[in-house]
């Protein structure tokens, strides 16, 4: 995220903050379920007359037949599951699992028995399960913490009319969850981690010019960062020695020096000459130009006289006026020229401050 993302109209700072934490803090669910997967040998719904009354019928219940490599079995259903089959699609042939809790099915793909049947088909053909048809299947999902909090929030909604309804769906507005909410969710998070049915992958939060935070962000950092489920949080800017958004103390970074004591600082280094070489030429390869050794290497001295940034920006025009010149590779003269054309930040800034506010 960027410092400045959480200024915004219709959610506080602080939860924008609290909400990229928890999507950086992942949970991996692992859960034994009860399956029953094969090859669909036979799909026979059995109907009855409609107790309503009437000329139609209904399905009472359905006949499904799988295989595997083992075995076969057939299983009476519920006409609820017949209609998730319909849904999905689900034909002879087809190699399924059916969630013996929920009921749920999924189809996982077309038999690799039936590859051959034409030449040319969008289907994704699968071997036919091994063991029994029933099974015990270990199901593994991914989710972060705020997916919980979203899927766990109650809608906000203003009223059960048309209006409203059609008004909340083409005007979506973003809605804050609450703390209890979240106080909630750890628990349960918790204590199925306590139980082993899921173990916490925390992530990584990087926030970008984090001078752009006020004193308030700051403020809710300090404990947000304290909390057992808050991941590794990597902090930039560019900024030394300024002022703190919102007061008027002057701190390293833009930082309280309280939160700068909770933190690791790595120190930077400019990039050397070799360096800079080396990385104009793999932007070079990466944008398929080709430039001469003497065109790299002062392209390596101007980004140690300006900066790494107007180096690779000098690669774009420099290309043009190649091509324009009727050449395919980046002379020196090219470089040169583009060079004398436009003027980096330094120099800007001193001509600027020698002149009447013009370029001259």
């Amino acid at each position: 995220m960027v410092g400045s993302e959480v200024y915004s109209s219709e959610v506080k700072k602080t939860e924008i903050l609290m909400e990229n934490f928890r999507r950086a803090i992942g949970l991996r669910i692992k859960e034994n379920k009860e399956v029953y997967e094969g090859e669909v040998t036979e799909i026979t719904p059995a109907e009855t007359e409609n107790p309503l009354g009437g000329y139609g019928r209904t399905v009472s219940h359905v006949i499904l037949g799988l295989k595997t490599t083992r075995g076969a079995k057939q299983l009476r259903l519920d006409p609820s599951i017949y209609e998730q089959m319909q849904k999905e699609k689900v034909a002879v042939g087809d190699i399924i699992y059916v969630e013996g809790s929920t009921g749920a099915v999924k189809r996982v793909g077309r038999s690799d028995a039936y590859a051959t049947e034409f030449d040319l088909e969008a289907e994704e053909y699968v071997p036919l399960p091994k063991g029994d048809v029933h099974k015990k299947k270990e199901v593994i999902q991914d989710v972060s913490l705020h997916d919980l909090d979203v899927a766990n929030a109650r809608p906000q909604g203003g009223g059960s009319d048309l209006a409203t309804v059609m008004g909340s769906v083409l005007k979506p507005k973003k809605t804050e969850i609450t703390e209890k909410l979240r106080t909630e969710i750890n628990r349960v998070v918790n204590r199925y981690i306590d139980q082993g049915t899921a173990e916490l992958v925390p992530g990584v939060l990087f926030v970008d010019e984090v001078h752009m935070l006020d004193i308030e962000c700051f403020t809710y950092l300090n404990r947000a960062l304290e909390s057992s489920l808050a991941p590794i949080v990597i902090f930039a800017t560019n900024r030394g020695v300024c002022t703190i958004r919102g007061t008027d103390v002057v701190s390293p970074h833009g930082i309280p020096v309280d939160l700068l004591d909770r933190m690791l600082i790595l120190r930077t280094m400019p990039y050397s000459l070799e360096e800079i070489i080396q990385i104009m030429s793999i932007r070079a390869e990466t944008e398929s130009l080709d430039i001469e050794d003497q065109a790299l290497a002062a392209l390596g001295e101007i980004g140690v006289r300006t900066s790494l940034r107007y180096a690779v920006q000098m690669l774009a025009p420099s290309k043009i006026l190649a091509e324009t010149n009727g050449r395919t590779s980046i002379h020196l003269s090219d470089i040169a020229e583009v060079d004398d054309l436009f003027f980096d930040a330094k120099a800007s800034a001193a001509i600027l401050a020698n002149s009447d506010g013009y370029l001259a």
